[in-house]
């Protein structure tokens, strides 16, 4: 469990301990950890993965085999417990998220309780390989938007707040949306819409920043893809990586502005069949 950039003292991450109570298969377990590589050796079913899957967490706020929380919680056990001790350069933190499925996850860092859960963000930095990320090429596009904005966050934790707020904005439209959809489907009054045009602004808003921080990403992932496809199959490149997204072309160039405008638009575009189907539909980065 270790982490390093730069080849400084100071940029090395290391987790220098993990306690787990009633997550996965454990009712509790301490694991120390040594600086440089750890191996975890033994049967299938034995909880490998699930050491991994904890420190994912940590990092991610999710977990890279479930969607929701209630599978991380031991069966009989009504909340879970993640902690590690961290050590980055000479700076020493306790990390802890207890998980309580249904309610709202709950954090501290260093004992103290006066955290949200997205404040750990950063703390803990992990590079996972398992063969769930197959779902990366096989899967549906929420997949890959999932994986990058896991990504974005990783390199910029204040994005965890504007996913957070993208996800609000997105189900209390999806909410006006039922109501006037059940509204026409019973030969009721039309309903007064107007709010509708402000969610759109806030959608779009948030939208524009979950947009433009995925082109900074793919742009900044560019060299990197084409240096490793050249090591894997030289003389096969260049790679391109491009977003596509159900609203357009996008094209950060033009600034966050025009990508507001542009998913304004879009929404705009498709407000009629929305209305009528009650729900967002694929024009926006959800």
């Amino acid at each position: 469990m270790h982490s390093h950039a730069g080849g400084r003292s100071a940029h090395t991450m290391h987790v220098t301990h993990l306690s787990l109570a009633d997550f996965r298969s454990y009712a509790r377990v301490e694991v120390p950890l040594d600086p440089g590589v750890t191996a975890f050796v033994g049967a299938n079913g034995q909880g490998k993965t699930n050491l991994v899957e904890a420190v994912g967490y940590l990092a991610t706020l999710a977990s890279h085999r479930v969607s929701s929380d209630a599978p991380l919680v031991r069966m009989g056990a009504d909340r879970a417990v993640i902690r590690a001790a961290v050590t980055q350069g000479e700076r020493s933190q306790l990390v802890e998220l207890e998980l309580n499925p249904g309610r709202a996850n709950r954090a501290r860092i260093n004992r103290s309780s006066q955290v949200r859960p997205r404040d750990v963000l950063g703390i803990v930095r992990t590079v996972l390989f398992a063969p769930e990320d197959l779902s990366l090429v096989k899967g549906d596009p929420g997949e890959r938007r999932r994986f990058l904005d896991e990504l974005v966050t990783a390199r910029s934790p204040r994005m965890a707040a504007v996913r957070s707020d993208y996800e609000r904005v997105l189900k209390q439209r999806n909410t006006l949306l039922k109501s006037a959809a059940m509204a026409r489907r019973h030969g009721g009054r039309g309903m007064d819409l107007s709010t509708l045009d402000v969610w759109d602004q806030h959608l779009a808003r948030a939208g524009a920043e979950v947009t433009a921080q995925r082109l900074d990403l793919i742009a900044a992932l560019q060299p990197l893809a084409d240096k490793a496809y050249e090591a894997l199959a030289p003389g096969g490149g260049p790679v391109a990586l491009e977003y596509r997204s159900s609203a357009g072309p996008m094209d950060q160039a033009h600034g966050r502005e025009a990508l507001f405008e542009q998913l304004t638009a879009a929404l705009a575009e498709v407000r009629k069949q929305e209305i009528e189907r009650g729900v967002t539909l694929g024009r926006s980065p959800s």
